[in-house]
């Protein structure tokens, strides 16, 4: 849909004034009533007004905002929609002729005999306004259109009073412009953008959303009554309100009056418009949803937020998020989005089948396709919802309770599962050990590279003595395994399947701290906590951080689920995007959103570190041997070759696992999001399920892919 605006030229108004204008107006309409043949253009001039002739020939077209329809991957299932102004337009053979005929029958009797301006009209009008009569305005659809572009083009607020106050200097301009407009269009065209533009009240502005919030139909099955109804709102929308008690009454008596207009014009015949009246006249407004907190379905809420946050985030759609959200809500975009039907739901059931929605402790759920970065998944043990109503639990963190401030359940609106705002993420445990092993695979250590590792080692990392983590009596950093049974002689491919933080400790010290935290970066790690960002931030900061293989700094499903997913993508970094495809309202596709994929890491490095990534989770290697995993259930369940990794952090804080395939890679955190220093002890009886059924879930009735070896 186009609007015309005025071209930037100096105002009809700069230099005339007020009395010369009205005067030309009186000498306009009394010159139509005594020679109704001539021009209007040519009355203008006969006038003696310089400054008529002053407005621009011609309306710049602008975009009318339209709405923005968001899908999921199918391309089919709409998941929200988002607008400021609930419109959307339709060419003109898709509105119903009842429609069409209505809109004439209600407004301008004339349309389709008049060039744009009526002069009988507007002669009739000023003798009846002159002589004390029920004001008229004269203005036809043609100057109709033209108000409403004015208005809704205005670039500043004096614009959009001078479009729509009542005065002789608005009528002139109408004029100028309706009388040029009729040159350029149709009446086909002129009827088909004052349709498309007029309002409806109830937030309904053009014919498509009046006829979903009346009428809950597309604008070509309007009946003879419904379409007799919307063209009697456009002249007070709120006065002729049906869903309002004063209004109904009102509502009914003007598209009775319209039907009866149809009827005069020979549109509809006299037992046409008898059933037209005794059509049942809308009672309720059907609001449309708007944004993240209506989806169609609640559990799509986290995707869609992590969409909308990903908008305002890109360059292209404007140079402020202020800019940028006022294109998505008024740029009519038709979003494809990555969101996987099937992977969502599943990961929903699976998360409810383990936890409830009121546990204080969320479990939390992020799907990416290697080799994209595309998001096919964000799920959790939460409603997507503001918590308007006061009916979440008070936070679990006793502080903040105290203070009667309440926690994020069982509602919030937070992106717990994705970063982002004041979320900054959660300790993963010992996920972080992929780092490690990418980082010493990179500076020349082989899979097979031994350490010999006790219950407990003592590092050179110096840290606070008076730690829990330090060697009894010094300054050094002394980490311990899980179990005192976790010691003997490790390589990656044991070391990693059994978790041996003794073995990853000193595989990190060997290869530098620094080199891990770079691995780490490159492979997605945002460091959003600022105690983080500030230990990482310079190499030989970065070289003291003894404890950063053990997952002690935050990250997020989705960070870790697309850290993993670069390795199933053979060392391909690709950024999380929610895009598959963003297509604007003239029909150009977009080009934000596409995968942005870098290498990070070399092609056969990826496969070796993969490789050791199968023993965790059940599988087998390829290149060597596993002896052990700390999840062995995914690969027997998910019933396809697998990778991944378990993570725990101190005093089990946090539990969280990422199971990947060729096809998909999930990453779940089970924490408490309200209270880090929380005494709960996180069960991996819990997180595990939920993820690698998912997987499987995913993964059913497709084949199976083995990964490929290095030098394949």
């Amino acid at each position: 849909m186009t609007f015309w605006t005025r071209k930037r030229e100096r105002s009809l108004f700069a230099n005339s004034g007020s009395l010369v204008i009205c005067g030309l107006l009186a000498g306009v309409v009394v010159a139509a009533a005594s020679f109704p043949a001539v021009a209007m253009s040519g009355l203008a001039a006969k006038a003696g007004s310089e400054g008529f002739a002053e407005l621009p020939d011609t309306l710049e077209t602008l975009s009318a905002p339209q709405v923005t329809r968001i899908f999921a991957s199918d391309g089919k299932t709409q998941i929200a929609v988002m607008y400021d102004e609930f419109r959307s337009d339709v060419p003109l053979d898709e509105i119903s002729v009842n429609m069409q005929n209505a809109i004439v029958a209600a407004e301008d009797h004339q349309f389709y005999e008049h060039n744009g301006v009526d002069l009988k009209g507007v002669a009739r009008a000023f003798v009846n306004n002159k002589n004390g009569g029920a004001q008229q305005g004269a203005s036809t659809l043609t100057m109709q259109t033209v108000r409403m572009t004015l208005a809704y083009t205005a670039k500043t607020p004096s614009e959009a009073v001078n479009a729509t106050k009542d005065s002789p200097e608005r009528k002139l301009t109408e004029m100028k412009y309706a009388l040029q407009l009729e040159k350029e269009l149709t009446k086909q065209e002129i009827l088909e953008r004052y349709l498309n533009v007029a309002p409806y009240g109830n937030g309904a502005y053009g014919v498509y959303a009046g006829s979903q919030v009346y009428f809950k139909k597309k604008p070509k099955d309007l009946t003879i009554g419904e379409a007799a109804l919307l063209a009697g709102m456009v002249k007070a929308p709120t006065a002729f309100d049906p869903t309002t008690p004063s209004g109904y009454p009102q509502a009914l008596d003007r598209r009775n009056y319209i039907i009866d207009n149809m009827l005069e014009m020979k549109y509809i015949t006299a037992d046409q418009a008898a059933a037209a009246k005794k059509e049942k006249l809308a009672r309720t407004a059907n609001h449309p949803g708007n944004g993240c907190t209506q989806v169609a379905k609640n559990n799509w809420g986290f995707f869609c937020d992590y969409f909308y946050r990903w908008w305002l985030g890109q360059e292209e759609f404007g140079a402020n998020t202020y800019e940028r959200e006022r294109q998505l809500k008024s740029g009519g975009y038709r979003v494809v989005t990555s969101l996987d039907v099937k992977a969502q739901a599943s990961a929903r059931k699976e998360i409810t089948d383990v936890i409830g929605d009121n546990n204080r402790n969320a479990l939390m759920l992020a799907a990416v396709q290697p080799g994209t970065g595309r998001v096919q998944a964000l799920a959790a043990n939460r409603k997507y919802k503001l918590d308007n109503e006061n009916k979440n639990k008070l936070s679990s963190n006793p502080d903040l309770a105290e203070q009667g401030i309440r926690g994020t359940y069982p509602n919030t609106t937070n992106p717990i599962i994705t970063g982002g705002g004041d979320i900054t993420g959660y300790q993963a445990g010992s996920v972080f050990k992929m780092f490690t092993m990418v980082a010493a695979l990179e500076n020349g250590y082989g899979l097979d590279h031994s350490i010999t590792s006790g219950s407990t080692y003592k590092s050179g990392y110096v840290i606070d003595p008076s730690s829990d983590a330090a060697c009894p009596g010094t300054h050094f950093y002394c980490p311990k395994n899980a179990s005192a049974s976790e010691q003997g002689t490790f390589n990656m491919w044991t070391g990693f399947g059994k978790s041996v933080n003794t073995y990853f400790v000193p595989l990190q010290e060997q290869v530098g701290a620094d080199k891990v935290v770079d691995v780490a970066k490159r492979f997605g790690i945002q460091f959003r906590a600022a105690s983080d960002a500030k230990l990482v931030a310079d190499p030989a900061t970065a070289r003291t951080f003894g404890a950063f293989t053990l997952g002690v700094t935050s990250s997020t499903p989705l960070d870790i689920a697309n850290a993993y997913a670069t390795l199933a993508g053979d060392g391909m970094y690709c950024k999380p995007t929610p895009i598959q495809k963003i297509t604007a309202a003239d029909g150009s596709t977009v080009k934000a959103g596409q995968p942005e994929c870098s290498r990070v890491t070399s092609k056969d490095v990826a496969r070796e570190a993969l490789d050791a990534a199968r023993c965790p989770v059940g599988d087998q290697a390829q290149l060597g041997t596993c002896n052990g995993s700390t999840e062995r259930n995914a690969r027997s369940v998910v019933g396809h070759p697998v990778f991944g990794k378990t993570g725990t952090t101190d005093a089990d804080k946090t539990a969280a696992l990422v199971v990947g395939t060729r096809s998909t890679v999930v990453a779940g955190y089970l924490v408490n999001p309200d209270w880090s220093n929380h005494t709960d002890k996180m069960d991996h009886d819990i997180v595990n399920p939920a993820v690698y059924r998912t997987v499987a879930d995913f993964m059913e009735g497709k084949p199976s892919e083995e990964f490929k070896k290095p030098g394949e």
